[in-house]
């Protein structure tokens, strides 16, 4: 059998851990288990990571980058200020209902990484690095449109996206489709007013 070198097995463990704990969950992750959804030997985890905790910061790193990747290439090109907001919000919403486990895993891991010190700075990354993405693109819609902030793009982004969570979470464990969409769509009109936009309902795009 070739040798696979650790950089090589490295973006295969952490594919293998992110498919165990989104069909399983956080607890069922133990180092065992993700090499036995690989195929491979535990030691060969230890290897290439050397803790568990190590497995688990290359797990929020990619589900990280993953979620920065869908939200830059739905970003909106055209349409106005609060147009654009609401179509952020709303394809953002659809990776919640379309992919429920992922986010679920996210919000599972986060929990851990707030009780493991380790990983602290970690989590620190994934929300500071959203954060960041985020304010650059509401910085980059305000620009194109014409709009003038009212309070700085980073405060903007850290309101939406403080909500927003707490939308998820209300979605993961309480779904109401219709509760949802008006929900939605305050979100997106009291962003727009926190952002100098009026308080007129701002419409969302078809679901």
């Amino acid at each position: 059998m070739a040798h696979v070198t650790a950089a090589e097995r490295r973006p295969q463990l952490v594919k293998a851990a992110i498919a165990l704990m989104t069909r399983e969950g956080v607890a069922a992750g133990s180092t065992r288990a993700i090499a036995a959804e690989l195929g491979v030997a535990q030691a060969t985890v230890h290897y290439t990571f050397g803790t568990k905790e190590d497995l688990y910061r290359a797990v929020m790193e990619q589900l990280t980058q993953n979620l920065v990747d869908h939200v830059e290439r739905t970003a909106p090109t055209d349409g106005g200020f609060a147009e654009s907001l609401a179509a952020m919000a709303t394809a953002l919403w659809h990776t919640v209902r379309e992919q429920p486990a992922t986010h679920q895993l996210l919000n599972e891991l986060t929990l851990f990484a707030l009780r493991t010190p380790k990983l602290h700075d970690v989590l620190h990354s994934h929300h500071h690095q959203v954060e960041v993405v985020t304010s650059r693109l509401i910085e980059e819609v305000a620009e194109r449109t014409g709009h003038r902030l009212a309070v700085p793009a980073p405060v903007v982004a850290h309101y939406f996206l403080g909500a927003f969570d707490g939308l998820s979470l209300q979605l993961l464990t309480l779904p109401d489709e219709a509760a949802e969409r008006h929900c939605l769509q305050a979100l997106v009109s009291s962003t727009v007013a926190l952002s100098g936009g009026t308080l007129d309902e701002v419409p969302l795009p078809a679901a």
